[in-house]
């Protein structure tokens, strides 16, 4: 090397590698650096990132002197980029799939064309229309590549995508990533249209029988050189990078299965091709080995496509030996030959060669088919349960719950069809001592659950069951089904039709504590506890779950049963009861407490109140949950049960407070104020505080139609939530003179406070009643003297203005009772648009402006169909729009705020100037312009952004001021519909911000 070329090589090595970020393309491109930079382990900017610079540089759109945009130039400069992507491509090799996941499909297909254009494929000839095998091989290789890429795409678009996380609402980032998206749209709906095309070019290539060649970093800067001096090199058979037929035939295999796969799902017949195209490319792959530099093929994911293929369209000439037991199991699912299935199962189970979650998939397929009305596949489910069954006892597994169900009725169809798979499922030549042992335990415990003799003398004289059991056992067994007691009592007094159950014994205490646990079925529970007692009397199985709860009032009633057996019944009956009842599982719930009901009649009045009162709950919770969601009234038998509950005078009956609490809350859903305001006892309006907020509330809803003057019962309800609220004693003076404290009243005062917030938050949904509450408590809220921003609620007006002892109230804790109504009324019904301004009043008066504005918006779209139509100006009154103005204002979106001044009945513009000429504004600004409809506000845009210089802007704002229908010549109805028009789009954009 010459002095002056080592110099030039220290001064090349002694630049800094990371070049200033607004010119680094340029650098690379000025000092020969792109493959030194490609070289590094890693390269900063990426490879892929390089591509996506180089490309977006060259696309940039001109503007000529008269400010008129214009296509990219075709300069030199442009040219030179356009090809350093081209060469950061070919570093990468051209690897569609690490192109594919870095490049959007724009830039992809932006990429991808410049190859075309570069390797001299004529840009109006189709593709398919071209010979292949006369192309030059670059020439080829490009075309291939290009529709490679065309039809993965097309299968990616078909895939499910998780939508990103949004972000921090931008106008702009949201432009450019909407105008993204409808570009990949436009370029999908090119490349389907072309799909046909692209796998006749891609069918064609599999004809090709010799190497093509991809374009290298070198034979593109050949290309790059004048033509005189490429001495056509890059048309020759040994330019650029070799690709071996059978690599490449193996990309474009496995590219037309997946395309064919694709389009499967609407032609059925199609599936055929993609698995000619998979199993071909499987043959490539063991022929080239997968270790090949240049056809990286997903061979898990090929597998997963040849199996979905064999499962489709099985092969016309494979017997069903041939086929996979998962492609048998399938293509009997499908033409409904489950007793096939059945024998797949049994062979199975000596093979191991489906595991169990599958087999049980399978089975919970055919339940749910069964559930919903199939009652032929009854059978059919007890059958394969019974083949998992017995998988599982060969594997050492325990019983599924599923099989102790089915066979709670058993009869000999179904004990002989058990024996049957018993039998194949093991080989007792070869079975281990282990397997026979789990075998024989398994058919003992089914001839100790078994009732009927004769069932059991047919397990017995089987011959599996022989073979198992030595003779001593086989003897030992059937003594003592001989001998077990057909009937067992639990009290001196049974419920005869209860216990007709003869009991049976069990081997397994945690077998048996599992099945109680998991169990619904009182008879089956009762079965359990029976077997239990009689292997051990010094457990109390109630306390076997610590979610069996049953609520303190019942269980020191429950718990004093002296019987034990009887004890753990009852209680775990309730407790279940209870249980299902939580989680609205009402059918089994009425069958446990039907049973319990049935079992304390006889000898407990005290429980069997109890569970009429249960049940009556329960009966409430059904109705509401299933008819009365769509507005169907109660039976009147319901109806009558629930007043015999409120006027229920036992003594010594332990009550829950939730019953009384959902049965008033009940008749006031369902507008019983009649009785409530004048059919009940007044003993019981003194002695029942629920009942009493009942009459006050139904009585003011009577009353609210009516004049102010007549709401007495208004007046009278606001009296005793204020002295609810109330935190200190008050004095009284007497008729005697003199004065004393009123504790007794405000001690029963502070209980009923309890009351009303545990009625309220769980059981009220009668909207017109909430908002009673509501605004009562809004009102109270209000009359504070500190009070800066009032909040708005409907029907405020008939509560008092005042409070003559303002200092008693506890106003804090009012304030947290706004807050949590507010967000159970909601939970009620979020269309609300009342209680919706609620939520914005209470953000607002907390400084919350965004949150505010989050409400106000959605209170304005709920009552107009998203605002396609006009909001009802009850709901946008004036105080509400000048409290968005004041949110956008605090916000810094001071051109919202000027739009919105537009909304009030009379326009503020000393609030719409001021605001514009604010030059801080976080909003869109000039992008909101066309939402103005008030040409002096234009016309005072129009002037400030002349007074600073701003010409752009200034046009934007003419453009605006210009438009027709806003020419105040025009006619009233024009005009206003103008303004209708500008007001809808406005409130949508704003929604999309702040929704």
């Amino acid at each position: 090397m010459s002095a002056e070329a080592a110099d030039r090589e220290a001064a090349t090595s002694s630049r800094p590698c990371t070049p200033p970020q607004t010119c680094w393309f340029e650098f690379l491109l000025e000092e020969s650096l792109l493959e030194k930079h490609l070289r590094k382990p890693c390269p900063d900017p990426a490879p892929v990132q390089l591509i996506v610079q180089f490309l977006e540089q060259a696309s940039k759109p001109s503007v000529n002197e008269q400010n008129q945009v214009q296509p990219p130039p075709d300069n030199k400069r442009n040219r030179i980029l356009k090809l350093l992507a081209l060469k950061v491509a070919a570093h990468l090799k051209w690897d569609l799939d690490i192109l594919e996941k870095s490049l959007s499909v724009p830039v992809l297909n932006m990429l991808l064309n410049e190859l075309l254009c570069i390797s001299k494929v004529p840009s109006g000839t189709k593709h398919v229309d071209m010979d292949l095998a006369t192309l030059p091989p670059t020439t080829a290789m490009a075309i291939l590549l290009y529709n490679r890429w065309a039809i993965r795409t097309i299968v990616q678009s078909s895939f499910p995508v998780k939508q990103a996380k949004p972000g921090p609402p931008q106008l702009s980032v949201m432009n450019q990533m909407q105008q993204e998206k409808e570009l990949t749209e436009n370029i999908l709906k090119v490349l389907k249209e072309q799909a046909a095309d692209s796998i006749l070019v891609l069918e064609a290539a599999l004809k090709l029988n010799k190497d093509l060649y991809v374009h290298t970093m070198r034979t593109l800067d050949l290309l790059a050189m004048e033509p005189g001096m490429v001495n056509g090199e890059t048309e020759s058979s040994t330019a650029g990078l070799k690709i071996k037929t059978e690599e490449m035939q193996c990309q474009v295999c496995y590219d037309l299965g997946a395309a064919y796969f694709q389009q499967g799902s609407t032609n059925s017949a199609v599936y055929e091709n993609a698995r000619e195209k998979f199993f071909r490319t499987k043959e490539l792959i063991a022929e080239i080995g997968s270790l090949s530099l240049h056809c990286t093929i997903d061979e898990r994911r090929l597998a997963g496509y040849c199996q979905a293929c064999d499962v489709l369209v099985p092969s016309s000439d494979s017997t069903s030996q041939q086929l996979t037991p998962y492609s048998q199991v399938h293509i009997c699912l499908r033409s409904g030959n489950y007793q096939e299935v059945i024998q797949i199962f049994i062979e199975d189970n000596l093979t191991f060669s489906l595991p169990i979650q599958f087999r049980q998939s399978v089975l919970r397929e055919l339940f749910q088919k069964a559930q919903q009305g199939n009652e032929a596949l009854d059978e059919i489910c007890f059958k394969v349960c019974a083949c998992n069954t017995v998988r599982d006892i060969i594997e050492g597994r325990t019983i599924s719950v599923q099989f102790n169900q089915l066979f709670l009725r058993p009869n000999k169809e179904k004990i002989d069809f058990l024996l049957e798979v018993c039998s194949r499922s093991i080989n007792l030549e070869k079975a281990s001592d282990s397997l026979k042992g789990n075998m024989a335990a398994f058919l003992k415990n089914v001839c100790l659950g078994l009732e009927d003799l004769q069932y059991v003398f047919m397990i017995s004289s089987h011959e599996l069951f022989i073979t198992l059991l030595k003779d001593e056992e086989r003897k030992l067994l059937v003594d003592q089904m001989r001998k077990r007691s057909p009937r067992v009592n639990l009290c001196i007094k049974p419920v005869t039709s209860f216990y007709d159950i003869p009991a049976s014994a069990s081997v397994n205490i945690g077998q048996l504590e599992h099945q109680l646990i998991l169990s619904v079925d009182p008879w089956r529970i009762r079965q359990i506890l029976i077997e239990l007692h009689g292997m051990t009397s010094e457990r109390q199985f109630w306390t076997v779950s610590n979610k069996w709860e049953v609520p303190s009032v019942y269980s020191t009633v429950i718990l004093g049963i002296k019987d034990s057996l009887t004890r753990d019944l009852v209680y775990i009956l309730m407790a279940k009861g209870l249980h299902c009842s939580t989680v609205k599982d009402f059918s089994h719930a009425k069958q446990l407490f039907a049973a319990c009901l049935e079992l304390v009649t006889e000898f407990s009045p005290k429980l069997r109140q109890v569970m009429l009162n249960e049940m009556l709950l329960l009966d409430i919770h059904t109705h509401e949950a299933g008819t009365g969601q769509s507005g169907e009234r109660p039976p009147s038998d319901l109806i009558s049960r629930v007043r015999g509950y409120l006027e229920m005078r036992l003594p010594d009956i332990p009550l829950r407070q939730v019953i009384a609490e959902e049965c008033v809350a009940f008749m006031l859903n369902w507008r019983e104020n009649e009785y409530l305001t004048l059919q009940v006892p007044a003993l019981l309006l003194q002695s029942n505080p629920y009942v009493k907020l009942g009459q006050l509330l139904a009585a003011t809803c009577k009353e609210l139609p009516g004049p102010k003057e007549s709401r007495r019962t208004a007046k009278d309800l606001w009296e005793v939530v204020v002295q609810i609220c109330s935190v200190s004693s008050q004095h009284k003076r007497g008729n005697d003179g003199r004065v004393s404290l009123i504790k007794q009243r405000e001690s029963t005062l502070g209980i009923m406070y309890r009351y009303v917030f545990s009625f309220i938050y769980s059981s009220c949904t009668e909207p017109l009643v909430l908002s009673i509450i509501l605004s009562l408590f809004v009102k109270l809220h209000n009359v504070r003297e500190d009070i800066v921003n009032d909040i708005t609620a409907e029907h405020i007006s008939i509560w008092p203005s005042s409070i003559p002892n303002l200092q008693s109230v506890d106003f804090e804790a009012v304030a947290i009772t706004v807050k949590e109504l507010v967000r159970y009324t909601l939970s009620i019904n979020p269309n609300n648009h009342s209680w919706l301004i609620i939520q914005a009043d209470i953000y607002f008066a907390t400084n919350q402006y965004s949150a505010a504005l989050h409400y106000y918006l959605q209170a304005g779209a709920v009552c107009s169909d998203f605002f396609n139509k006009a909001v009802p100006p009850d709901v946008y009154t004036d105080q509400v729009i000048k409290r968005m103005i004041k949110c956008c204002s605090l916000l810094n979106c001071h051109t919202q705020v000027a739009i919105l001044c537009q909304f009030l009945r009379e326009i503020d513009y000393k609030t719409a100037f001021k605001s514009l000429q604010e030059q801080n504004s976080h909003d869109a600004m000039d992008s909101y312009y066309d939402y103005i409809w008030d040409v002096t506000i234009l016309e005072y845009l129009t002037y400030l952004h002349h007074k600073r210089g701003e010409t752009d802007k200034r046009q934007i704002a003419i453009k605006a001021i210009g438009q027709t229908e806003l020419n105040a010549s025009n006619p009233e109805e024009v005009l206003q519909l103008a303004a209708q028009r500008r007001k809808k789009k406005f409130l949508q954009a704003m929604a999309k911000l702040y929704f």
